[in-house]
C-alpha cells in the first residue's frame, strides 16, 4: 500500500467537526490541548459560536488538533507510513507533526503562536483574500503587479489548482479585483471569508513571533518527505520555509505534481472538510483520491487502501 497524506489549512473548520472524536483521543484534544491553548476546545468546535471558530487564533490550532488526531486514529489501522505528506497552509504543521518533525503539543503551540501573530497582523490593516476563477498563474501575477504598479497592494497568495488562484491584499484592491475580474481576463472573481490578506506581505509583521515560536523548538529529521508551501519541495530548511510561507505564494498544485513526479499516485485527505481532496482531482488527472473527515470514514479507507 503506498500513499501520500494530506491536511486541509484554514477555512475548513466548522460548527460540530470533531464529532466523537474527542471521546476517542482525550490525551491529545482534552484537558492538556485547553491547558496550552487557555480555552476549550471541544466546546468551541461543538458549540461555536461560528465567528469565534472563525477566528484566525481559534480555526487554525483546531483544525492542527483535529487533523493530527484524525492521522493518529489513521495510523493505528495500517501497516505502512506514507510515501510523503503535505499540508495546504496551515496544513504544512499537522504534515509536519505527522512526519515527526516536532511533537504534537510542540506543533499546537506552534500553532497557536502562528495564529496569534496571523490575527495581529490582520488587524493592522484592513485586508482581504479572493479566488480568481479561470485564471492561470501568470494572469493572476500580471494582474497583481500592474494593480501594484498603479500604488495598489495586490499579491498572488495561493496557487491552489488549474484554473483557481488566491489574490491577497488591501481591501479596496480585493475589492478593485472582484469589480473587474472579467474586465481582466477571468471568468469571476469570489471574496473569501478571511480575516486578512494572508499569504502576502501584509504578514511580515508576523514572521519575528513566528520565528520566536520555531526558534525554541529542537526540528528532527522527518519520518518521511513532506513538500513545503514556498519551495513545492521537500528540500530545504523547514523552520526558513514556514517563516517564509506566512508572506509568501503557497504553491499546492506545484507541490501536489512534484510529488506525481516522484511516483507518488494516491493521495489521502486527512482532515475536516475536503478541500485537499478537491485539489488534487482538479490537479493530478490520474490521481486515486481518499479522504478521512471524521472517525466514520476510517474503517471504510483503510479497507479501500489495503485491497489496492
Amino acid at each position: 500500500m503506498s500513499y501520500a497524506i494530506l491536511f486541509p489549512g484554514q477555512g475548513s473548520q466548522f460548527v460540530g467537526m470533531g464529532k466523537g472524536l474527542f471521546e476517542k483521543r482525550p490525551d491529545l484534544l482534552g484537558s492538556s490541548a485547553d491547558e496550552i491553548l487557555g480555552w476549550s476546545l471541544s466546546h468551541l468546535c461543538a458549540n461555536g459560536p461560528e465567528e469565534e471558530l472563525t477566528r484566525t487564533d481559534r480555526a487554525q490550532p483546531a483544525l492542527f488538533a483535529l487533523s493530527y488526531a484524525l492521522w493518529k486514529m489513521f495510523e493505528n489501522l495500517v501497516d505502512s507510513p506514507p510515501e510523503g505528506a503535505a499540508g495546504h497552509s496551515l496544513g504544512e504543521y499537522t504534515a509536519l507533526a505527522a512526519a515527526g518533525v516536532f511533537d504534537y503539543e510542540e506543533g499546537l503551540k506552534i500553532v497557536a503562536e502562528r495564529g496569534r501573530a496571523m490575527d495581529k497582523a490582520a488587524r493592522a490593516i484592513d485586508s482581504g483574500m479572493a479566488a480568481l476563477i479561470g485564471a492561470d498563474e501568470d494572469l493572476a501575477e500580471r494582474i497583481a503587479e500592474d494593480r501594484r504598479a498603479d500604488g495598489g497592494r495586490l499579491w498572488v497568495a495561493n496557487v491552489n489548482a488549474p484554473g483557481q488562484v488566491v489574490l491577497a491584499g488591501a481591501a479596496s484592491d480585493i475589492e478593485w479585483l472582484n469589480e473587474h475580474a472579467r474586465d481582466l481576463g477571468a471568468r469571476r472573481a469570489i471574496v473569501l471569508k478571511v480575516a486578512g490578506g494572508f499569504h502576502s506581505p501584509l504578514m511580515e509583521p508576523a514572521h519575528r513571533y513566528l520565528s520566536s515560536a520555531l526558534s525554541s523548538v529542537v526540528l528532527s529529521e522527518p519520518n518521511f518527505p513532506v513538500w513545503a508551501n514556498f519551495s513545492a519541495s521537500p528540500d530545504g530548511d523547514v523552520a526558513t520555509g514556514l517563516i517564509r510561507q506566512l508572506s509568501n505564494t503557497v504553491r499546492f498544485s506545484e507541490s501536489l505534481l512534484a510529488m506525481r513526479r516522484s511516483g507518488i499516485t494516491t493521495f489521502l485527505h486527512i482532515g475536516p472538510g475536503d478541500v485537499t481532496a478537491g485539489m488534487v482531482r482538479r490537479t493530478v488527472a490520474d490521481a486515486k483520491v481518499f479522504q478521512i473527515s471524521c472517525i466514520e470514514d476510517l474503517d471504510s479507507v483503510v479497507g479501500a487502501l489495503a485491497v489496492r
